[in-house]
C-alpha cells in the first residue's frame, strides 16, 4: 500500500536511496528533477531529509494541489513549457549550467533499487507470495521490483500492468524493442510514459514474466472498489494492477498474489468522472 507511503508514493523511495549515494559535495550541489506529480514530492522530501536544495521542473499546467505539496517538502518549482517534455528538456538544461546531480523518475539502477524495497518488505511480511503484480509506466518500479523478488525467490513471477491508453512498454516487451508513442491517454496519468526507460527495458526483458493492459473503465472500477469496500483512495495508475487482477484474475494461477498499490495522489476533483467510467464497465459486462 504504497498509497500510505510519505509523500503518498513509492517514489519516495527510489528518489531517498539514489540521494543517500551521494557525496556530501554532489549533495551541496543540489539537485534536480522534471515531474508533474509524485516524483516532485519523493524528490522534494527525500532532499529535505537530506539538507539538499532541490529545484523540481513543472509543466504549467500542473495542478497547484501538486505545485504547493512540493514546495511544502522545502523544493524551488519552476513552472515551465505545456508538456512534460517540455518541463525535463528545461531542467536538463538547468542541470547543465548549475552541475547539480539529475534525479531521474526511473531510468537510474539507484532510483530502481530504492523502489525494489517495496517488494523485498512485501515478501518479507508474506512469503507465500508466488506473484507479484506491479504498475508500469517508465519501468523504474517494476525493474526494482523483478531484481528484488527473484533475488528472494527465484521461481516467483513478476507481472506488470500497463494502461491501454498508453502501453509503450507493454508493446516493447511483447516485441522486444523499445517503442516510442506518439500520443498517450488514460486516467492513469502516474503511468502515462510514452518511451521505456533504455535502462529499465533490458531488466525488464530478462525478469519480467509479462506484462499486460488494462483499460481506463477497469481503473476506474478499481478505484472506486477500494473506496467502498476498503476505505481507501487509490490513484489511477496505484489502482492498476488491483485492475488486472480483477478484469484478469482468473487466468492467473496463483494461490498468493501480491499487489503493489504505487500511489494514492488522486486529484478528488476528477472522482465524478471515475465513477461514470466504472458505471459503464458495470452496464457493458
Amino acid at each position: 500500500m504504497e498509497n500510505q507511503q510519505k509523500t503518498g508514493s513509492f517514489k519516495f523511495r527510489g528518489a531517498t536511496f539514489k540521494l543517500m549515494q551521494l557525496s556530501k559535495e554532489k549533495l551541496q550541489k543540489g539537485v534536480i528533477a522534471a515531474s508533474a506529480g509524485n516524483h516532485a514530492q519523493g524528490v522534494a522530501n527525500a532532499a529535505a531529509k537530506l539538507n539538499a536544495k532541490a529545484t523540481i521542473f513543472m509543466p504549467e499546467k500542473t495542478p497547484s494541489a501538486k505545485v504547493d505539496a512540493t514546495r511544502a517538502y522545502g523544493a524551488e518549482v519552476v513552472l515551465t513549457g505545456q508538456s512534460f517534455q517540455e518541463a525535463y528538456d528545461a531542467s536538463m538544461k538547468r542541470q547543465l549550467q548549475t552541475g547539480a546531480e539529475y534525479i531521474h523518475p526511473f531510468d537510474d539502477y539507484d532510483v530502481m533499487a530504492g523502489q525494489g524495497t517495496a517488494a523485498a518488505e512485501m515478501l518479507q511480511q508474506e512469503d507465500r507470495i508466488d506473484t507479484v503484480l506491479v504498475p508500469v509506466g517508465g519501468g523504474g518500479l517494476i525493474s526494482g521490483t523483478a531484481a528484488a523478488a527473484k533475488y528472494m525467490n527465484p521461481k516467483i513471477k513478476v507481472i506488470g500492468v500497463q494502461s491501454a491508453g498508453a502501453p509503450a512498454m507493454y508493446q516493447s516487451f511483447h516485441h522486444n524493442r523499445g517503442k516510442q508513442l506518439d500520443h498517450v491517454s488514460t486516467i492513469a496519468e502516474g503511468i502515462a510514459v510514452k518511451k521505456p526507460g533504455e535502462r529499465t527495458l533490458p531488466l525488464i526483458n530478462e525478469y519480467v514474466d509479462d506484462i499486460v493492459t488494462v483499460s481506463d473503465e477497469e481503473i476506474a472500477s478499481a478505484i472506486v472498489y477500494m473506496l467502498e469496500r476498503n476505505k481507501t483512495l487509490l490513484e489511477g495508475a496505484g489502482a492498476a494492477a488491483l485492475a488486472a487482477l480483477l478484469s484478469q484474475g482468473s487466468r492467473l494461477k496463483s494461490d498468493h498474489c501480491g499487489i503493489i498499490v504505487s500511489g494514492g495522489n488522486m486529484d478528488i476533483s476528477t472522482l465524478p468522472m471515475i465513477q461514470r467510467l466504472s458505471n459503464k464497465l458495470h452496464h457493458s459486462a
